[in-house]
């Protein structure tokens, strides 16, 4: 099959590799008929991470059963499904409190930008639509495989409650999902802290109430203007750097949570104003599958439309470009055709 590798820093290829194969009762194979590029998949293309050379890469999937395991039932060939990025059999303790990503027999999609990819949880993790979806809904089914939940489990690690004050810190997509989620939620104010205008106007269609330009100390000043001097209700941190939590806790007010969701790069977290203001800390890996049948009923009756955060839609064999797009910050997020 034809996948994509990473074999440096900045050195993408479209490469053959062997089509993956049934390996265990509990696996699935699916034919990947789109796939995208994550924000977090920038942080070995830059170098941040250690590379093994030749290594495929991609995470976030939707397509088409080819075949399944002894241990599958409930899906087989021909079914549509949303592969969670993380794998779980959705029974075990941690699954059963919420805590999916952290399951006792947990894998993660390998080749999700990729003509196939195995899921190793199958029955646990992936989830079917009635059907094969409209070509226009593709672009927001593929956000379930991560993007939407992640930004989702952010707000909800944050607390957000109807008629919340709620600050977003980051404007990738994971970020533009965190403000449609506390949307969604109820929040009466969404204050979505970015730079560029094409991202600030989708933080506004996603109902963002207010954008706020500044950073760091201008920034934290800008959101106690707006709170009458209170602070955010809740933060969303969707980035992973130390300025970037920084930036949220520098926003929340005392009593407040922050929600984090950023894969942390080099994070101090400021434990003096957690523990004097109170501030608490909750996230991390999104549990997808937690959060997947009731996102992908607002997806499928057109409550939201999360697949706006694809602004660059590329065949499969344009994968490089792809990633230098989203490196250099002209795409916000990119969409891979595959089949």
């Amino acid at each position: 099959m034809r996948a994509t590798t990473i074999h440096a820093a900045r050195d993408i290829r479209l490469e053959e590799r062997p089509t993956p194969s049934i390996e265990a009762p509990t696996d699935a194979i699916v034919r990947v008929t789109a796939g995208c590029i994550c924000g977090s998949d920038l942080w070995p293309y830059r170098g941040e991470n250690d590379i093994t050379p030749g290594d495929t890469i991609g995470h976030e999937m939707i397509g088409v059963v080819e075949e399944v395991g002894s241990g599958v039932s409930s899906f087989g060939p021909g079914d549509f499904v949303i592969a969670p990025f993380c794998h779980c059999d959705n029974t075990c303790a941690h699954c059963r409190a919420g805590a999916h990503s952290a399951c006792v027999n947990v894998g993660f999609t390998q080749s999700g930008q990729a003509e196939y990819a195995r899921v190793t949880q199958a029955e646990g993790s992936l989830v079917k639509t009635d059907g094969m979806p409209p070509a226009s809904l593709l672009p927001s089914l593929l956000t379930l495989s991560d993007v939407f939940p992640t930004g989702w489990h952010c707000a909800v690690s944050a607390d957000v409650s109807p008629g919340d004050t709620v600050v977003v810190v980051g404007d990738g997509a994971v970020g533009l999902c965190g403000v449609l989620a506390a949307a969604e939620m109820g929040a009466e104010r969404v204050i979505a802290m970015s730079r560029h205008e094409q991202r600030q106007e989708i933080a506004r269609q996603f109902g963002a109430t207010h954008i706020v330009a500044e950073r760091g100390k201008e920034g934290a000043e800008r959101i106690k203007e707006l709170t009458d001097g209170v602070g955010a209700d809740a933060v969303l941190e969707c980035v992973g750097t130390d300025d970037s939590m920084k930036q949220a806790f520098a926003c929340a007010r005392p009593g407040s949570t922050v929600g984090f969701v950023g894969v942390p790069h080099g994070v101090e977290l400021p434990v003096r104003r957690m523990f004097s203001k109170n501030i608490g800390l909750a996230g991390g890996v999104a549990p997808v599958r937690r959060y997947l049948p009731e996102l992908l009923e607002l997806v499928t009756d057109g409550t939201v439309d999360p697949g706006l955060v694809f602004d660059l839609t590329l065949p499969l064999d344009k994968v490089a470009e792809g990633y230098r797009a989203m490196d250099e910050r002209t795409a916000i997020k990119v969409y891979l055709e595959v089949s």
